[in-house]
């Protein structure tokens, strides 16, 4: 066995283990708390609906065990099984140049990726989501939203692909520094394009026309200094009963958006409280920080691949039998996830310090009561679970635990 075949198992299994152990015991904290609401909670969320969130998470995260163990079986399909030799020997066949032979093998591979991740979708959709009562969309929306998906899938991963696979091919031994370059310029012409063309694709957008509601945005921003291009209403519930609220776009571009779900739910004091914790991340730089931090991570990701497509042992250690470019790209990309497992609680815990700086400000500019009602709303109406095992937590959550945040709002309130 090749000394990297070892690691590459080695760490796959490990990655495995310990995501399996790590829902496990998210089920057992689900299943001991069900029976009684955290006392923090008791005078605003019933019995009911907290039985109701742990057996919602419950099913999410039993789907999540068994979606674990499929990824990693295809993963080794497609490596050591030689799932990724089939695609590529067929592309080569067609004796087409490198660039379009690895752009061909690269997109095929992903779409049936995306084919094979079906069957667990479509059981979170219209199983898990039908259920408890969250899931609004009708299989002729779900088939249309997933054409769309592969169409502007092939349509944004032909050139980008292809710029990569040229300049692996033809810059030198520094071509991941250029690599990195384009990449970035993509991330960034995805942030201006897809409030303004992606988005719209499956969403409708409204301008807000509540003018009351309106008015008091509006004071909001002017206070926290936040040039915004437009206050949209996206018609979630098209979907799903789910509420949110988010920026995007960057610069004069940005917009806030709001789920219709949410705005029918909450009252304006607590709508603003919610839009003033979104412009806490704006007020902190947050968005900037996790740019900055992608940017980091993606070159240091470049710069491993720039090392790896050059070794032999690398392809033979995941069962390639012809090195190229596009097989580098395209193995790196299936791997990752295996060997950066390790740095997700990391992720998580800045993320979640984020979110503490961004209620902070929201009490601030805000009464931090009307945030934490509708926090509550939001924890009741998306069944998000109060008793979360603190190690699942930390390793997956981007926002800290809801007794947790409450209490440190409660604090502020005094």
């Amino acid at each position: 066995m090749n000394a990297f075949t070892a690691v590459f198992l080695l760490f796959l299994a490990g990655s495995t283990a310990g995501l399996w152990y790590l829902a496990t015991r998210q089920l057992a904290a689900l299943r001991h708390h069900r029976h009684q609401v955290p006392t923090a909670f008791r005078n605003t969320v019933t019995l009911e609906d907290h039985q109701r969130a742990a057996d919602y998470n419950s099913a999410q995260v039993r789907l999540e065990r068994l979606d674990l163990l499929l990824g990693a079986g295809l993963l080794l399909l497609w490596t050591l099984g030689g799932g990724l030799n089939i695609i590529d020997n067929a592309w080569r066949a067609l004796a087409w140049g490198p660039v379009a032979t690895g752009v061909g093998v690269i997109l095929s591979a992903f779409l049936i990726m995306g084919l094979l991740d079906l069957p667990v979708d479509l059981y979170r959709t219209f199983i898990i989501e039908q259920r408890f009562g969250f899931n609004r969309v009708t299989p002729r929306l779900y088939a249309v939203d997933t054409l769309k998906k592969a169409a502007l899938s092939v349509a944004i991963g032909t050139p980008v692909a292809a710029v990569i696979l040229v300049l692996m091919d033809s810059a030198g031994a520094t071509w991941w520094w250029w690599g990195w370059g384009v990449w970035m310029s993509f991330v960034a012409l995805m942030l201006w394009a897809y409030p303004e063309f992606i988005a719209p694709l499956f969403n409708d957008f409204k301008p807000l026309d509540d003018e009351q509601l309106r008015t008091r945005i509006t004071g909001l921003l002017e206070r926290s200094g936040f040039k915004s291009g437009g206050i949209f209403v996206m018609d979630g519930s098209r979907r799903s009963s789910h509420g949110n609220a988010y920026f995007t776009g960057f610069g004069a571009k940005k917009r806030i958006v709001f789920f219709d779900t949410l705005l029918a739910s909450l009252s304006h004091k607590e709508i603003t409280a919610v839009l003033a914790h979104e412009l806490g991340h704006f007020k902190h730089r947050h968005v900037q920080k996790r740019l900055a931090w992608m940017a980091l991570g993606s070159l240091a990701g470049f710069a491993l691949l720039g090392w790896a497509c050059g070794a032999d042992w690398f392809f033979r250690g995941l069962g390639v039998e012809r090195p190229s470019a596009h097989m580098a790209l395209l193995l790196f990309l299936l791997i990752s996830p295996s060997f950066t497992a390790v740095l997700r609680p990391l992720s998580s815990h800045w993320q979640r310090q984020h979110e503490f700086e961004a209620d902070e400000y929201a009490a601030r500019c805000s009464n931090p009561e009307d945030l934490i009602r509708a926090l509550v709303k939001l924890y009741e109406e998306n069944a998000a679970t109060l008793t979360p095992d603190p190690c699942y937590s930390a390793y997956h959550d981007s926002h800290p635990p809801a007794p947790l945040r409450i209490r440190r709002l409660q604090s502020m309130a005094v």
